[in-house]
């Protein structure tokens, strides 16, 4: 049986979407290459009305279904596996290369994963601080005019993971960490390196998004997450106890 990308465990998320039409357009776009969860993240405006408008009658039941999020760390939180769609290339962006490369990457991750593909608004995209709650990245080529449609690039990138099939091969591939449980390492980790002076207080950002793409090459687990803060946590305690102990001395000290 050939390895196909899991549709069950794949959402399309639309972060901060200015127009309802933008909204039902994806949705509609989704209905057509088999996709049905469809996440919304702090909409300027979700006129249904206007919403199922443009999803037509084909798509309603990806809008009844719709899941609507006040703030995308939330949104991103159940989530194992995030891939984030952008039209600028360089920097930080590191990317996974065409969407059908990108369908060969998700195929053995779906299957056991929940996977989101996010999408940012459409004037200006994601945002540095949205790409840092990315796995990778993946950009659609085009011409000279490398913007294309909200719909348009949801239908793109659906058609390439729905169309990707190849012999089944026999890996393995565990329950990852989800998008919560990293930001909570990466969180608790921040905290430490900055308490003990490897990292500077002043832009501790710059330093972890290091730390983060190292983070995103090894894939975590859930259980390696869990010992990395278990790790923190012990980190902490041993430098709350000799500060105790310093305490305890110095106040020793001033009694004799």
């Amino acid at each position: 049986m050939p390895a196909t990308v899991n549709r069950e465990n794949v959402s399309i998320i639309l972060s901060r979407p200015r127009y309802p039409e933008n909204i039902g357009a994806a949705a509609r776009a989704m209905r057509n290459m088999g996709f049905e969860q469809l996440i919304v993240v702090d909409p300027q405006n979700c006129d249904l009305s206007r919403v199922l408008k443009m999803a037509t009658h084909a798509a309603i039941e990806v809008v009844e279904k719709m899941e609507v999020y006040e703030d995308l760390q939330t949104a991103l939180g159940p989530l194992n596996h995030i891939v984030g769609t952008t039209a600028r290339l360089g920097g930080q962006r590191q990317l996974a290369g065409s969407a059908l490369r990108l369908a060969s990457k998700l195929a053995p991750i779906s299957e056991n994963n929940r996977v989101g593909l996010l999408f940012g608004p459409e004037d200006r995209g994601l945002t540095n601080a949205d790409m840092r709650l990315c796995h990778e990245l993946v950009n659609i080529p085009t011409a000279e005019f490398s913007s294309l449609n909200l719909g348009q690039a949801v239908m793109i990138i659906c058609y390439e993971l729905r169309r990707f099939n190849q012999p089944k091969a026999k890996t393995f591939v565990p329950r990852l960490a989800n998008r919560h449980e990293l930001e909570g390492m990466y969180a608790q980790l921040k905290d430490i390196l900055v308490r003990i002076s490897y990292i500077q207080p002043d832009n501790p950002d710059y330093f972890m998004n290091n730390i983060r793409h190292f983070g995103t090459r090894m894939k975590l687990r859930a259980k390696e997450v869990s010992i990395i803060r278990g790790i923190c946590r012990q980190i902490d305690w041993y430098g709350r106890k000799c500060l105790q102990n310093g305490l305890e001395t110095e106040e020793d000290k001033r009694c004799d």
